[in-house]
């Protein structure tokens, strides 16, 4: 199963604009040297920490710290829900979202106390969007319905598009694409109305991420396109990134390899723009790094890339971790490291089954969530409040107590590593073993069946044909009755018939074509000759194959599997036709071999104990080729087989 990830990006619109200018974002800090602690100061903070939100989360995240801290001493209430609400801001960008509410209930509270209609509506909406994130649906939907009525009562105009981008990003997780694609249309509508471009872009972002969730690339590209171009205009460079992401997903959905490698090199170029924390996007970064690579078919740069965001993925387990885990799949089986690819794929299956026991737990956790949300502040409190009074000594024996347990740990995983490698090593070398064995008995048999046809078509052919000609000379000296030279044309016939049958045999033994003329002659004659038998009606096809040098080893193991399997069609299939392929491009050789017959359940092939499917799965291994199966009772069967030559 192929599951499209996409860049997931809910906005919280600020209460005030953010400078992105470097110059004036120096004016700020300059001023900040100078002033004093006051009210002032505290506006001077927001602005210094709107400033940073977009480019450098860990800044922000600073600046408002030191807001916070002078807003305690000023006990400045008016510029306390700005506060709270900045650090909502700073913490969903940073996927913390446990912090986030608890920074968005602090900022409801805040509201409240100041009878701000305006700041608890900002609050709500932001709540929605959180609760959202922690598969809380049911608190989401009612506070969006907060939200909605909320805003719409007050009339805040500028914030009708975030509203509405948000709702549809709701809609969207819980698979409702058209009235997600519904509210986020009206989000762009009204954030061009009303000039709010940030909530036009979330609604933009949300909107393209529907069109890709239900494999509309062309539409998503449209709409990702255009976000760049505002995004670019309106310097929000979050925007710009996540568009380019959302692209080259797109593209390389569509196998466009131009384009992706565009979009690829447009990020690199911009990537000093970028957000350095945060550390989703940047996953997501190197997963098209890697998919660009994968394309331009420079595997271990792919994979290089795709480890870089494996890392920040699992060190923060965020939404990538299955898609790279996917990625590098792919990449291993292109380098035919199918051990490597196996793991992936597990690590993937693993990732895929826990989500889905997420998913079936999350109506219990949004219940439980109900309950323990209105304590969870003075929980907190309690906790800081204890922590307080923990002496130094605590604090020295508990962190000498985690540094022997991280040694510890360190010291068992690298254990485990080390002897998962020896296993891994002692099985890769046994089946190499295997693999020489059975590539030395396969070698030995086809130098036994070309002896064998030598030998029978140069001792016993000679010999019957010498037979055939002492009596066609005896004919002509004898004198016989009527009766008696019937027989003897009947047993002239018969000696026809057994060289005839001689050759045949050899031919199947070591096809003079396969050594004279190569692979694709041999087929070729191949298929005529069980055409004229009318066992099987065989229709052969060869691409590409004009001028191609095959090895006679790889030649020779190619026409037993095409052999085998064509006898399996008129054995144990009934087929009545069949179609064989011959494909070469670049250092590539592939081989379909179809038929009509009445198929079969391809699990049952893992239980197979036949000879001759085993020789072909044998034979597909030495050529370090794949092999793919498709058939179902009564529909027919497809045999693929890929090989580097």
């Amino acid at each position: 199963m192929h599951r499209v990830i996409f860049v997931c990006w809910i906005f919280f619109t600020a209460s005030s604009g953010a400078f992105g200018q470097e110059d004036e974002l120096n004016v700020l800090l300059q001023s900040l040297k100078s002033g004093k602690e006051d009210t002032a100061r505290i506006s001077l903070l927001h602005r210094i920490q709107d400033a940073y939100l977009d480019a450098d989360n860990d800044s922000a995240l600073y600046y408002n710290k030191m807001a916070e801290k002078l807003i305690d001493q000023l006990q400045a209430e008016s510029q306390r829900h700005r506060c709270y609400h900045a650090f909502v801001k700073i913490y969903h960008a940073k996927f913390d979202n446990e912090r986030a509410l608890e920074y968005c209930l602090k900022g409801i509270e805040a509201a409240q106390r100041t009878a701000n209609l305006f700041d608890k509506a900002s609050s709500y909406r932001a709540l929605f969007s959180i609760y959202y994130n922690l598969r809380k649906k049911d608190s989401a939907i009612k506070y969006a319905m907060y939200a909605v009525d909320l805003t719409e009562k007050i009339k805040d105009t500028g914030n009708l598009a975030s509203m509405y981008g948000n709702l549809s990003r709701i809609y969207q997780g819980m698979e409702l694409y058209d009235k997600a694609i519904e509210f986020g249309k009206k989000g762009i509508q009204q954030g061009e109305k009303y000039k709010d471009y940030k909530g036009m872009l979330i609604s933009m972002n949300n909107v393209g991420n529907c069109y890709i969730s239900t494999s509309r690339y062309k539409d998503a590209i449209k709409i990702f396109e255009r976000q760049l171009i505002d995004g670019q205009r309106y310097k929000r460079m979050r925007s710009v990134f996540n568009a380019l992401m959302n692209l080259g997903i797109s593209y390389y959905n569509l196998v466009d390899k131009e384009n992706l490698h565009r979009i690829a090199n447009q990020m690199r170029a911009m990537e000093s723009s970028f957000d350095a924390g945060d550390k989703s996007g940047h996953s997501f970064k190197y997963l098209v790094y890697g998919y660009d690579a994968q394309f331009q078919k420079k595997f271990p740069d792919a994979e290089q890339e795709l480890l870089k965001g494996l890392s920040l993925a699992e060190k923060d387990s965020l939404p990538s971790l299955s898609t790279l885990y996917m990625a590098l799949s792919t990449i291993k089986y292109c380098e035919n490291d199918f051990l490597a690819a196996t793991y992936y794929d597990e690590k993937w299956s693993q990732m895929d089954q826990l989500e889905r026991n997420e998913e079936m737990a999350e109506y219990a956790l949004d219940l439980e969530a109900r309950y323990e949300t209105e304590n969870k502040i003075a929980k907190i409190k309690l906790q800081e409040s204890q922590l307080k009074q923990k002496t130094t000594a605590n604090y020295i024996l508990v962190g000498s107590g985690i540094a022997l347990l991280v040694i510890s740990i360190l010291l068992f995983l690298n254990f485990r590593h080390q002897r998962k490698l020896q296993k891994q090593r002692i099985s890769e070398l046994e089946t190499e073993k295997q693999l020489t064995a059975t590539e030395a008995v396969l070698k030995g048999e086809e130098q036994e069946r070309s002896r064998l046809a030598k030998d029978l078509h140069d001792g016993l052919g000679g010999m019957l044909s010498g037979i055939k000609y002492s009596f066609n000379a005896m004919k002509g000296n004898l004198i016989l009755t009527p009766e008696n030279a019937q027989a003897f044309e009947r047993s002239m016939d018969m000696l026809d018939s057994s060289i005839k049958e001689m050759r045949r045999v050899a031919h199947n033994m070591m096809p003079e074509a396969l050594v004279k003329f190569g692979l694709d002659a041999a087929l070729k004659d191949f298929c005529n000759d069980i055409n004229q038998s009318g066992a099987l009606k065989v229709s052969y096809q060869s691409i590409g194959m004009e001028k191609a040098a095959i090895h006679q080893t790889i030649a020779i193991t190619i026409y037993r599997i095409v052999q085998e399997l064509l006898n399996n069609s008129i054995k144990h299939a009934e087929a009545t036709a069949a179609v064989v392929q011959l494909a070469r491009e670049n250092d590539q050789l592939s081989i379909t071999v179809e038929d009509d017959g009445k198929g079969f359940d391809v699990s049952s092939l893992q239980q197979a104990q036949g000879i001759g499917w085993n020789n072909i799965q044998n034979r597909v291994e030495i050529l370090k080729g794949k092999l793919d199966v498709q058939s179902t009772p009564g529909a027919g069967t497809s045999v693929f087989i890929e090989i580097k030559t």
